[in-house]
């Protein structure tokens, strides 16, 4: 499949989600690296979103509630562009109403090829990476020739 090059620069779109068991994970994990994130744009869901904002003292673009529509509006800013970096902190344990939403937010990730991280291990190895301080070049499947491709002859 052929690719093309996107370019994520210095100040990352990063989305920031965790389920109700995870919360407490990722606030302590955001308040931990609070500096680093407060020279990028952030984005939340819901509860989390709101949590964060209070905690961190810092702007977070917020969307719906994930079971509300808060994980595909953060999955169409992927697929726009509109978000660089995915830290999403969800349960393993638990089962979630909207569990097809997730994998659909999770897959959208993947196919867009950017940054994500599942825990907070992840997450640290991630935003300690040199790579969050400098422009940085990815690439994605080229989408539209692979529709055309796909069409019916």
């Amino acid at each position: 499949m052929n690719t093309q090059t996107h370019s994520i620069g210095i100040k990352k779109r990063i989305a920031l989600v965790a389920h109700d068991n995870k919360k407490q994970d990722l606030l302590e994990w955001a308040r931990f690296n609070r500096e680093t994130l407060a020279r990028h744009h952030l984005f939340g869901t819901g509860t989390t979103g709101s949590l964060l904002e209070r905690e961190l003292d810092l702007p977070i673009t917020q969307f719906k509630s994930g079971p509300l529509g808060g994980d595909q509006q953060i999955g169409a800013k992927i697929c726009e562009g509109e978000i660089d970096f995915l830290i999403f902190f969800w349960d393993p344990l638990e089962p979630q109403p909207h569990d097809p939403d997730i994998k659909a937010l999770l897959r959208l990730a993947v196919l867009y090829n950017i940054p994500t991280a599942s825990n907070r291990a992840t997450a640290d190895f991630i935003i300690s990476s040199p790579l969050m301080s400098k422009e940085y070049q990815h690439t994605t499947p080229d989408l539209e020739r692979y529709l055309q491709n796909r069409q019916p002859k």
